[in-house]
């Protein structure tokens, strides 16, 4: 195993850790984990040099409002002789608050799930525009400094889901210890991207990255075209190794989170992290990558640019957010694909297709003269509502 240095902590971390977000389940029930294979996993990871786990409250639960398994089942695992060889990380359920007092009420309920006295790590889940200034009228900042100060956690962090804009005002908001991103060869553009990955590393912050694979799209039933490219190397990778490699590659990643739902998924990421060395990949390498990513982007549905310019709706749709995620839904054979981009598309269901009323108002703004309208319809269908 390899480790890096996690930012201004001063920890050596693994490059892989271990996300627990997509453990082995019973029956297909979410909820229902096969604490066997479970624990398999989190033992050879541990035993083979991860020492990073990544938890958080509603993992493995059928519903966002309740607590979900994945902390218990982690927790009753590492409370076997296994807690002091690892960072644990774990994550504030953002969406649950609405008063000052459930700060502290979801911290202490996490630390009798976790079995644990303290955290290595708190993250703020799931940062988003709905709820970041909420959070900051709450105190969020005061909490964050006492709980450190109480030794109830040793960093303080934050998970991000949004646009550039509103990650550099968070980024700026605070002292942070690390931050967790979504990042992928396809996703350089998206949310926060490279431009928020290389302002993280530019103040010295621990850099967490995560969704390597996108939800699996990325190397789940790949389309022909796709599979003929990758095969056209002369280095031979799976489209796994070249998804991690791109960002091991890249000196300003600290850590690569990978949730594996199976051993033989694990043992391949391990198997890959032992050649993730920084500038590890030859200008071929990463020219194959971009046309990848150029063939990927080529099988958008609509020619939305997201540049902006049919915003505001009046019935308050997030035009340029419907019309990407349902883009980004849409390149893959996966079906799992729809799922993740739903969730996105789904974060403010206020803001979402359904609430289209075809005024067309927006048709003369865009710049690429799409019939914004009847392409909602079309949103409107895959995600429903």
């Amino acid at each position: 195993m390899l480790y890096r240095e996690l930012g201004k902590t001063g920890e050596k971390v693994s490059i892989l850790g271990l996300g627990t977000m997509r453990l082995p389940v019973i029956d297909g029930d979410n909820e229902k984990i096969d604490v066997e294979k479970a624990e398999e996993i989190l033992k050879y990871g541990i035993d083979n040099g991860i020492n990073y786990v990544d938890t958080a409250y509603p993992y493995h639960g059928n519903s966002l409002d309740k607590g979900g398994m994945s902390e218990i089942v982690v927790g009753n695992f590492l409370e076997k002789g296994y807690r002091d060889k690892v960072l644990l990380a774990t994550k504030l359920p953002t969406w649950l608050v609405s008063k000052k007092e459930d700060f502290e009420y979801y911290l202490n309920e996490q630390l009798k799930r976790l079995k644990t006295d303290y955290f290595d790590i708190y993250l703020v889940h799931d940062v988003n525009k709905t709820v970041w200034p909420m959070l900051v009228d709450l105190g969020l900042f005061e909490y964050l400094d006492k709980i450190k100060e109480d030794g109830k956690v040793k960093y303080i962090g934050f998970s991000f889901h949004d646009d550039l804009d509103l990650f550099l005002e968070v980024m700026d908001s605070y002292d942070w210890d690390v931050v967790q991103t979504q990042m992928n060869y396809l996703d350089t553009a998206y949310e926060s991207g490279l431009t928020g990955l290389q302002y993280v590393s530019s103040l010295n912050i621990g850099n967490i990255v995560m969704e390597p694979l996108r939800g699996g799209s990325l190397v789940n039933n790949i389309s022909p075209d796709i599979e003929d490219l990758w095969n056209s190397s002369e280095v031979k990778r799976s489209p796994a190794e070249w998804a991690f490699r791109y960002l091991y590659d890249m000196e300003e990643v600290d850590i690569v989170l990978s949730g594996m739902t199976t051993l033989e998924q694990l043992k391949e990421n391990l198997d890959i992290a032992e050649r993730g060395t920084v500038n590890s990949l030859s200008k071929k390498d990463h020219k194959l990558i971009e046309e990848v990513t150029l063939a990927l982007k080529s099988k958008k549905m609509n020619g939305c640019t997201e540049c902006g310019y049919c915003m505001p709706c009046p019935e308050g749709v997030d035009i340029p957010t419907c019309l990407k995620e349902y883009n980004r839904a849409m390149m893959f054979v996966d079906a799992n694909a729809v799922d993740v981009s739903r969730y996105y598309y789904d974060v403010d269901e206020n803001s979402n297709a359904s609430k289209c009323n075809e005024c067309k108002t927006c048709i003369p703004l865009c710049t690429q003269q799409l019939n914004i309208p009847e392409e909602l319809k079309k949103v409107k269908k895959v995600f429903g509502r």
